[in-house]
């Protein structure tokens, strides 16, 4: 089929037509296709069956003493997909994306971005369209002939089908492998609009395989929405983005919110505010103001990990003239338990600064976005986003950390005045920090540590206690469990057994560190197989 597109942001009309494949060609990308669909997802360690507890989460470890949280920097930042040439789809890529891993394989959701670029702000082309990469190793990508799609004159690129005039720049996408309809299996939440309808609004597509999508009849579903994270919880679809701009307070200001959907059609008419950094002014001086506040721009990625969703927010800081080209964004870690709900570790903490990115431009104000997907590959971390302008040095770049080691806690040695007045007070003098309650579920419940700094001079000792903080006899004491070095994922053994009691009804895990050296500790993160966590 052909069709025709309105000349705004979007497609261009002489450029690109969309019709189904014939042959040899048709026959192998319908077996990819199939594969893709039918693989299941790689299951992450923290999948529904293991408890994750990351040390810079205090709802995991509410309780502490002598200890601090502290998060890391994203190290080695890099470009992983380069734009196109000159001319091409993607001579400009706005990323905007998703990557999502399928057995051993990644894919990668970006919009290519082509055409003059826009007056308004200089810094975007005027077309977009949805394009798909893979990669083995989340690192090194290719952009694979689809075949789909006829883009000045060929079709030899990689665009998805996807028939939407008027796409703007998000496309957060997830995998639903558990939807009864094979034609649902990947579903999208986007910006967009049609030639009966330009307004530039929150959008849904369905798909098979990812490659060919249908936006659903039932579109629009809600106001405007600039999204960048999605999640399924407990059977409900939750979207993160930026608010309209004044739907929740007067002042003019982007706020992260979330949209919730049982059937990703129909989504709560009214937005759920998770975290709103900007000032509360109104009156007639402030009628004018516009992009000029601390601002949460796209929402927040997320990452879910079963009992924890760890994201990545957008952190806009306004010029004072509201002036979009003097807007600088670096990216900042948010934690949410329930996908509506979110906060800052620390707050104002650029876990991926946007200044001095590799090949970015000079003597322009950096800014980044965030995209959705974030994989642990051996024993990194990796993350996907890209620079917020679209004019120079654009691309998806890749960032990484050691393996969950995005952050954690660090012991500290009180000032000495400090000691007295506390060991006084009967306080614990050493560091320590205290769980959250634990249900063992009934099945043995192995725990794992993930900690650095530790060897011949500084060590943790977990104990275990029950809900109301009483040790267990054989589980803690001389009869804790020790950790002595460095390791991603180190097992557990205490004298009473290598796993949590089950009959013991709920479980805290306190962890102590100790040693002439103890401030060398970190502890990053908890792992618990078979056991859930009690609100």
């Amino acid at each position: 089929m052909s069709i025709a597109f309105l000349p705004r942001r979007g497609v261009a009309p002489a450029s690109l037509s969309f019709s189904t494949l014939a042959g040899g060609a048709a026959a192998l990308l319908m077996l990819a296709c199939s594969a893709f669909a039918e693989a299941a997802p790689a299951a992450t360690p923290a999948a529904a069956s293991e408890v994750v507890l990351f040390g810079f989460d205090n709802h995991a470890f509410p309780f502490q003493n002598h200890v601090q949280t502290h998060l890391y920097r994203g190290l080695r930042p890099r470009l992983a997909l380069r734009p196109g040439a000159p001319g091409s789809h993607d001579e400009t890529i706005l990323y905007y994306g998703t990557v999502i891993r399928i057995g051993d394989t990644f894919h990668m959701w970006y919009n290519g971005n082509y055409g003059p670029f826009r007056p308004l702000n200089g810094f975007e082309r005027k077309y977009t369209v949805l394009c798909y990469a893979t990669s083995k190793d989340g690192v090194n990508w290719e952009k694979p002939n689809l075949g789909l799609v006829e883009f000045n004159g060929s079709k030899a690129n990689n665009i998805v089908d996807f028939p939407e005039p008027l796409l703007w720049s998000t496309a957060a996408i997830i995998h639903d492998p558990e939807d009864p309809d094979p034609a649902r299996r990947f579903k999208m939440a986007y910006e967009g609009g049609t030639e009966k309808d330009p307004t530039v609004v929150f959008r849904v597509a369905f798909s098979p395989d990812g490659l060919h999508w249908t936006p659903s009849p039932k579109n629009p579903v809600g106001p405007l929405f600039e999204m960048a994270g999605i999640v399924k919880r407990n059977g409900l679809f939750y979207v993160s983005g930026q608010n309209p701009f004044t739907a929740h307070r007067p002042t003019f200001s982007r706020r992260m919110v979330t949209y919730v959907s049982k059937d990703f059609e129909t989504w709560s008419s009214s937005a759920a505010v998770a975290i709103d950094p900007g000032p509360d002014l109104e009156g007639p001086s402030t009628e004018d103001d516009r992009h000029q506040y601390s601002e949460i721009h796209l929402g927040a990625s997320m990452w879910d990990r079963g009992n924890v969703i760890v994201g990545f927010h957008g952190m806009w800081q306004g010029h004072p003239t509201g002036d979009r080209r003097l807007t600088s964004i670096d990216l900042g870690l948010v934690v949410s338990h329930d996908a509506l709900h979110f906060h800052e570790p620390i707050p104002g903490f650029r876990i991926i600064p946007a200044r001095e990115q590799p090949e970015s431009p000079v003597g322009v104000y950096p800014a980044l976005a965030q995209g959705q997907g974030m994989e642990n590959v051996g024993d990194e971390t990796l993350y996907w986003y890209s620079l917020w302008r679209g004019n120079y040095g654009s691309g998806v770049r890749v960032i990484s950390w050691a393996r969950d080691r995005l952050g954690g806690l660090h012991p500290f040695r009180p000032r000495d005045h400090q000691n007295d007045s506390e060991n006084a007070a009967g306080l614990p003098m050493h560091a320590e920090a205290i769980s959250q309650p634990l249900d063992p579920a009934g099945a043995e419940s192995a725990v794992f540590v993930n900690a650095s700094g530790l060897g011949q001079y500084s060590e943790l000792r977990v104990d275990i206690l029950d809900e109301g903080f009483h040790p267990l006899p054989g589980f803690s004491g001389d009869s804790a469990a020790v950790v002595s070095a460095d390791s991603f994922r180190a097992p557990l053994k205490w004298a009473g057994g290598a796993s949590l009691p089950a009959a013991s009804g709920p479980l805290r895990l306190r962890v102590r560190f100790e040693g002439v050296r103890a401030e060398d500790g970190r502890l990053h993160a908890v792992y618990v197989t078979g056991a859930k966590v009690r609100e």
